[in-house]
């Protein structure tokens, strides 16, 4: 290829190569071709081998070896070279190279010409790569073509001024003044520079804020031109008369009305306009709406005006261009917290979104009906949002089934409806739904007593018919083993009747257990709800027994480990399975316990200290007593210990026995003891037992009574042992239903257990406190310690 090829061949020879190898030749030889002349001293073809390499660099080829060459052209008399020179400093130079530095002087020479053009090309290319430097030097120059009499320059030189600010905020002042006086000129590309200009001054000083709110009244006048202009071909884009320079406008006053009531009055009649008079049915008509929609929903502008806006937006939810709805849906989303009722009314355009292909389309939409869920519209709002929930995407329904989760906690008319909704969202939904959900759920069902029945009922149901969602079982499984007997019982008013039998429970948590659906800790749902119907059923007790051996082997630990105490409940301790009945409704304990912790035992506990503190012999043999009158109630054991801080004591009803336990390492329940009584006075007893473990371990269980016809009130129990023996506080049982007090103690060799008691109570409005000192225990032989 000769070094003279045109640019049009050399283009030519590079689309015609077949293979990249082949395309890389050319332009290497190319290349070195273009090396070559750009080293002659006088080169006439200078413009011409510039243009070659700014195609090679538009390919992607090395060309940094022109960047001289630029450099040299753009301080040539001539302006074909300058044009090419100009754009190759464009394309090749940045303002971190130093090359660019070398053009500063040439920029300011062509600053001054005479020839507009020439001016143009140095305007252009500072607005394009000036570094902060060269705006430093340049931003007179600048300032001075911003009141020149050429509106061609006058255009160039505001956008070339944006740059500027951008680069040196600190020169926005300089050009503040010829900004405002480019408002009065009547050329469009002017003002659409000059707006721009303002704009970015604006938004970067908030003096100068101040400053331009008071040219509101020019920018309203220059807006109302442009809507009520006539055709004008110049200007006008599918009947719209200049809609760049509209949206412009629209942008600024929306910047100049924030938060500012003077100038936000002085626009609110042009936006009106603009809004009743733009045709809506044309895409650039639309454009000049949403402008007018943003800025009339960010100034303060009138509740008419607002609402005006809104509807805007509702029509453009009805447009058949995905985007227009998309845009639509957003502006919604960040109104409705502020313009409620207004969005209220295009719900059902809204909630017609949810059907749309596009999944964007559908998640704003999913957004925005869930921001409009409220106790009016909860019942309506929530068929829609679970008829979408059957059908959404798969990405979709997990942020769907959370939203109307919260929706439902917020607003739900009743218990039944909130329950049936989660199960719901549950059989719809269940693999997607939150963590938290299964125990959320559990504490709504517990609470609500009266729908028991009928929610055990519904979930058995739900259990027949599908068991591979995860959550919906765990809480079907939970129900039936808590409320067992209320299905068996076949009658529930919410649901038609159905007759359960025990094997049909026994089947249905058997598949669950046996199901390659479910997970480890599904099966453990599964398992403790078979446990519990033990205490439930009587007819079926072998077969539970039989499956909760199975599962004494499973490879997965925990659930092995719930099958080995299970166990150890049926075969070692069978009599103490029916403690546990059902959990309580979720309200304070009935009942206060502390227990020892030998670092906080103050000087009434501390029994190996040698206090000689006088105990008056008021209880059976090993045991005593002393009795202390007290005025209130609220001082019991206040001072001994506070393990379980701010639980108030409750009565202890005519003829109820509590009896506190342990349950060991191996969730074993001790059985019970020889017992003693240790104290007996105002119709309560206090007994004790005592069963040794090992030779260190042994376990006390103590057990209160209330033999009186009147409840004995405030009832607090407290108990400690001595420093040398370690108790371990931290395996406490507070069930539902019972109160449970673990206290194992580790008793080292050659040393007397003792313990000391401090009861509180109130009987007949007279308040008592009394306390026991055990020096021995039933059952616990003196010899061995």
């Amino acid at each position: 290829m000769s070094p003279s090829v045109p640019l049009q061949e050399m283009i030519r020879a590079i689309r015609s190569a077949r293979t990249q190898c082949e395309e890389r030749g050319v332009i290497q030889r190319e290349c070195a071709s273009i090396r070559a002349q750009f080293r002659q001293a006088d080169n006439g073809g200078r413009s011409h081998n510039l243009a070659k390499l700014l195609y090679v660099h538009m390919l992607g080829y090395p060309a940094h070896f022109g960047q001289m060459e630029c450099v040299r052209m753009i301080a040539s008399p001539r302006y074909s070279e300058k044009r090419v020179g100009y754009l190759g400093a464009m394309m090749l130079l940045d303002e971190k190279q130093d090359a660019s530095l070398l053009i500063t002087n040439s920029i300011k020479n062509d600053l001054s010409h005479s020839n507009q053009y020439v001016q143009s090309l140095a305007l252009c290319t500072l607005a394009c790569m000036g570094s902060a430097e060269m705006c430093r030097d340049l931003a007179p120059e600048i300032d001075r073509l911003l009141r020149a009499s050429n509106s061609y320059i006058k255009k160039k030189a505001a956008l070339c001024a944006v740059h500027i600010v951008r680069k040196v905020q600190d020169l926005g002042e300089l050009f503040a003044p010829a900004a405002r006086s480019l408002l009065a000129e009547k050329n469009h590309g002017v003002l659409h520079g000059a707006v721009v200009l303002i704009t970015e001054l604006c938004e970067r000083n908030p003096e100068t804020l101040a400053h331009f709110r008071k040219t509101v009244p020019d920018l309203v006048h220059i807006m109302k031109g442009l809507v009520i202009s006539g055709y004008s071909p110049e200007h006008d884009v599918a009947g719209i008369s200049d809609p760049f320079l509209q949206v412009r406008i629209l942008r600024l006053l929306r910047i100049l009305g924030h938060n500012n009531e003077t100038a936000s009055d002085a626009m609110n009649d042009l936006l009106a306009q603009v809004a009743t008079n733009t045709d809506s049915t044309k895409t650039v008509g639309n454009a000049v709406l949403y402008e007018t929609v943003l800025t009339v929903l960010d100034i303060k502008s009138e509740s008419g005006l607002r609402v005006l806006a809104v509807n805007i937006l509702g029509r453009f939810l009805l447009n058949n261009d995905r985007n227009i709805r998309y845009i639509a849906m957003t502006s919604l989303q960040k109104i409705v917290g502020t313009d409620h009722n207004a969005v209220q009314r295009h719900r059902g355009t809204i909630v017609d979104c949810l059907k749309d292909q596009d999944a964007s389309v559908k998640r704003r939409a999913l957004e925005l009906s869930l921001a409009l869920v409220s106790a009016s519209n909860i019942r309506s709002m929530m068929k829609e949002l679970l008829l979408f929930l059957t059908s959404c995407p798969p990405e979709l329904r997990a942020h769907a089934a959370s939203g109307i989760f919260n929706a439902a906690e917020r607003y739900a008319p009743s218990q039944r409806w909130h329950i049936d909704t989660i199960l719901h969202v549950l059989t719809t939904a269940g693999g997607d739904v939150r963590d938290e959900t299964v125990p959320n759920l559990i504490q709504l069902i517990t609470n609500a007593s009266e729908l028991h029945c009928y929610t055990v009922h519904k979930l058995y149901r739900a259990l027949l018919t599908d068991i591979s969602q995860q959550s919906l079982v765990q809480v079907a499984c939970w129900c039936i083993g808590e409320y067992g007997d209320l299905l068996l019982r076949g009658e529930c008013q919410e649901t038609e009747p159905v007759q359960v039998t025990e094997d049909n429970v026994l089947d249905a948590l058997e598949t669950v257990l046996q199901s390659h659906m479910s997970s480890p800790a599904t099966r453990a749902f599964a398992l403790t709800a078979t446990m519990k119907l033990s205490t439930r059923i009587t007819d079926n007790v072998d077969r539970i027994r039989s499956i909760v051996s199975i599962y004494g082997s499973c490879i997965d630990v925990e659930l092995q480990q719930r099958a080995v105490e299970y166990n150890a409940l049926f075969k070692k301790y069978d009599h103490m399975r029916y403690v546990r009945k059902r959990v309580f409704v979720f309200l304070p304990l009935a009942f206060a316990v502390s227990l020892p912790v030998h670092l906080q035992v103050c000087d009434l506990l501390d029994l190996l200290s040698g206090s000689e503190e006088p105990l008056q012999p008021s209880a059976p043999q090993g045991s005593t007593a002393t009795h202390q009158p007290i005025n209130t109630a609220s001082t019991a054991g206040g001072d001994l210990l506070d393990l379980l801080g701010g639980i108030e004591p409750t009565p202890l009803p005519p003829g109820l026995t509590l009896t506190y336990f342990q349950v060991n390492a191996e969730c074993s329940i001790f059985p019970t003891a020889p017992t003693m009584t240790v104290y007996e006075k105002n119709g309560v007893t206090l007994t004790v037992s005592c069963d040794r473990q090992s030779d260190s371990d042994l376990t006390v269980t103590l057990s209160a009574s209330n033999s009186t016809d009147s409840d004995i009130s405030s009832f607090t129990l407290q108990a400690a042992v001595p420093k040398v023996c370690f108790t371990n506080s931290n395996e406490t049982s507070c069930h539902h239903g019972y109160r449970g007090i673990s206290l194992t103690i580790l008793l080292p060799l050659q040393v007397n257990l003792k313990m000391r008691i401090r009861i509180s109570y109130t009987r007949l409005g007279s308040a008592f406190q009394d306390t026991v000192q055990i020096d021995s225990f039933p059952g616990l032989s003196a010899a061995g310690h």
